[in-house]
């Protein structure tokens, strides 16, 4: 979109024709799509379909991620002026990227949701688009596991959490943003040996063969040791990437169910996450971002950061299959 269009009364979330490119309307006014893209559920040429999952049913603490898709696209709408700095390249200019909006569920039937948001995500792949979803709780990334590893098969997970997730439930039909990740490892959705979780200061019993990089180990490594390590440990498999927003410090992202201190920092966080190009990245989630409990907006600014930094991941895999 020119900057001629945005001097008229123009709002790509519903005008834009061309899904490439950077938006230079207004942040402050128009629709809160994803990053200006335009809505649409026609996925047809689509290289990336930003979805939301505004689902907090699975919560052991303070809900409010149900709002958490709403507040990323409000929070984004600052970036797509630029490319994104330090990459190198322009993702919005390259891939065809489009906000497919949120999947609709009913918020009474909490039993049927899984396979709902299965099928909405498994929808999305099969036209040949990649999803990066906009969360919700960290239970949504379990049904949308299961649709990825229908298309790739056990898939490495590169989990940026302050839990692990894995305590024990063998109840494979309890919805609990707690035990994801346990039964994706149990369902053999996920190869562990070949997944690393980033920034772990929970007590864990079990990590089922994970491999983890807690946060004070982030702290001595650095950015760059961490990126490095978890590159050696997902090699070239086809890799997820799921990053519950409570991976960073309170200081920096207070908006969140169940905050822990001791965290990483932004600017930490978004150096491995540079640090990761080239891996094979499939898709991606941004999840636990609560606005409610964070008066500022600077978590869901951070939320909406760590989506466009997936979105670069992907163009970079894109990039380098070509």
């Amino acid at each position: 979109m020119a900057l001629e269009d945005a001097k008229r009364e123009v709002d790509g979330a519903f005008t834009r024709t061309d899904r490439r490119g950077l938006a230079y309307e207004n942040a402050f006014g128009g629709a809160v799509s994803f990053l200006r893209r335009r809505y649409t559920k026609d996925l047809a040429g689509v290289d990336v379909a930003v979805t939301g999952v505004p689902f907090d049913q699975a919560v052991t603490h303070r809900p409010g991620t149900r709002f958490g898709p709403r507040a990323i696209r409000e929070a984004s709408c600052l970036q797509p002026y630029d490319p994104p700095y330090g990459w190198g390249y322009d993702p919005l200019s390259e891939m065809a990227v489009v906000d497919y909006g949120d999947v609709a569920f009913d918020y009474a039937d909490v039993a049927g949701f899984p396979a709902l948001l299965e099928a909405h995500m498994a929808g999305i792949l099969a036209s040949g688009a990649a999803a990066v979803t906009l969360g919700g709780d960290h239970f949504i990334t379990l049904p949308i596991l299961r649709a990825h590893a229908a298309v790739h098969g056990p898939l490495s997970v590169i989990q940026f959490d302050a839990h692990s997730d894995l305590w024990r439930d063998d109840d494979m039909g309890r919805i609990d943003h707690g035990t994801f990740m346990y039964k994706a490892v149990k369902l053999g959705l996920v190869d562990p040996s070949r997944s690393v979780q980033i920034g772990i200061r929970t007590e864990c019993e079990d990590y089922c063969g994970m491999n983890v990089i807690d946060a004070p180990e982030v702290h001595a490594l650095g950015p760059s040791g961490v990126a490095d390590r978890v590159k050696e440990i997902v090699g070239d498999a086809r890799t997820y990437l799921t990053f519950d927003i409570d991976a960073l410090d309170p200081a920096f992202a207070p908006g969140t169910g169940t905050p822990v201190w001791g965290g990483l920092a932004s600017w930490q966080a978004a150096a491995i996450l540079r640090g990761l190009a080239g891996i094979d990245l499939v898709g991606g989630d941004i999840v636990e971002v609560s606005p409610a409990y964070d008066t500022t907006g600077a978590t869901a600014v951070a939320g909406a950061h760590v989506a466009m930094e997936i979105l670069c991941l992907h163009g970079w895999t894109r990039r380098k299959s070509r």
